[in-house]
Order: C-alpha cells, then sequence, then structure tokens
C-alpha cells in the first residue's frame, strides 16, 4: 500500500512558464522545496500520485517525507495553486523543511462536533461556522492533524471564539499572539479573538415576521386611506 505521506519527487533544471507547461502537459506538477540553511530546490511530482495524497485531509497538516532522487527530507505543504477552473488540476506546490527544533506555523483544519447533542439546534437554532481552519504555532512534532470545537452546550445567540477552542499541548494561535497587552474587561474579546463558531435563529424566520409586519402595516394605511377618502 502506498504511504500517502511519502511523497516521490525528482530534480529539475528548465525553469520559467515555458518550462512548467511543459512539465504539466507531461502529467507533472512543478513543485519547489525551501527553507532552513539549503538553497531552494525546484522539483516535479507525478500529478495523479499527488492528487490521491491530497485526498486525505490529515496530508494538509502532516509531517511530510519528501523523496528527492533516493534523498529524504522532512516538509510539510506550505502551498497549493490549483487551476482556477478545474479542481482536480494541480498547477503548483510549495514545500516547507522542517526544523525539529524551531516552531513552525501553519493552518490546521477544525472539526466541529456536538452539533447532534445540542439543545439549541434542536430547537430550530442554526449553526454558522465562520472558520474552518486556524493558523497555529508549535514544534513540528507537535502538528495537530486537526483541532475540534465542541458545540454541545453553545446556546442560542451565542459564540465559541478563538481563545475558547482547547489547544494540545505545545500549541498556540498565532492570531492570540497580537493584542495581549489589551485590557479587557470580563465577557470581552478582544479585536484578534475573533469568533469561530455562533449558534443564532434562523434568518428565514426573521425575514417571514418582518414581511408579515409590512403586509400589516400596508393595510392599516390603506384602510385608512380609505376611510380619510370616504370623509
Amino acid at each position: 500500500m502506498e504511504n500517502l505521506f511519502e511523497v516521490q519527487a525528482e530534480l529539475r533544471t528548465d525553469e520559467g512558464k515555458g518550462a512548467s507547461r511543459r512539465l504539466r502537459h507531461a502529467g507533472m506538477v512543478p513543485a519547489i522545496m525551501y527553507g532552513g540553511s539549503d538553497a531552494p530546490v525546484s522539483i516535479a511530482l507525478d500529478h495523479n500520485r499527488f492528487l490521491r495524497h491530497l485526498q486525505e485531509e490529515a496530508f494538509y497538516a502532516h509531517i511530510l517525507t519528501l523523496v528527492v532522487d533516493g534523498n529524504e527530507q522532512q516538509v510539510v505543504l506550505k502551498d497549493l495553486q490549483r487551476h482556477p477552473a478545474k479542481e482536480n488540476k494541480i498547477m503548483h506546490a510549495d514545500f516547507l523543511r522542517i526544523d525539529a527544533k524551531h516552531a513552525m506555523t501553519m493552518s490546521v483544519q477544525l472539526h466541529f462536533l456536538g452539533e447532534d447533542a445540542s439543545a439549541a439546534i434542536k430547537g430550530g437554532a442554526v449553526l454558522s461556522r465562520l472558520m474552518t481552519d486556524v493558523e497555529v504555532s508549535c514544534l513540528p512534532k507537535d502538528l495537530p492533524e486537526y483541532i475540534e470545537v465542541d458545540i454541545s452546550k453553545l446556546e442560542l445567540d451565542h459564540s465559541t471564539h478563538l481563545s475558547e477552542l482547547v489547544l494540545p499541548e505545545g500549541v498556540t494561535l498565532t492570531a492570540l499572539s497580537h493584542g495581549q497587552e489589551e485590557e479587557l474587561e470580563e465577557g470581552e474579546h478582544s479585536a484578534y479573538d475573533q469568533a469561530v463558531v455562533t449558534v443564532h435563529v434562523p434568518r428565514v424566520v426573521v425575514e417571514v415576521e418582518d414581511e408579515e409586519e409590512e403586509v400589516a402595516a400596508d393595510d392599516e394605511a390603506t384602510e385608512e386611506g380609505d376611510e380619510a377618502t370616504e370623509e
């Protein structure tokens, strides 16, 4: 079975748009590996094999073994460029070398749990996911595959903020490193402590009520106009 976290690649010497187009026509993906004390290296990946890797969510937040002409390097997938009209067409990829002794920043997916157990949602409320991922800082060994957000006890018209997420040991949110000097009153959140998810009344219900009020107001105005005409 193929190791989904081991990526096979080969060195490439041709650079430029023309060389990249030729690679893509040959079923390859142009890519680059950079970071650390070594110089950036231009590489190429088999497109279909790489696409199979990308179908696994864990691939995006996992330490990968990039094998370039037989030489192994520990990296993470730092950036990915897809074709604007073809989701399954990969145009370019960036891999960042990692250093086990230095913290790194990565985007990690959020997994929302407890929707089926939420009393608010059972009562007809709507769950709005305001974020799908967050940027974290940690050592490579502490990089989480995802971060869970439990919304089972989230009440109506309440939100879960970044500062309320339960993070694995050694992991911090880069957004919360800003504005730490702010003095906040109890219950307040800084501008950087954004809401991740909220539970609220369905907007369609509010809109229907507003429309009913408008119709009633129009009817009342019409009746008053008719009475004034009769007088």
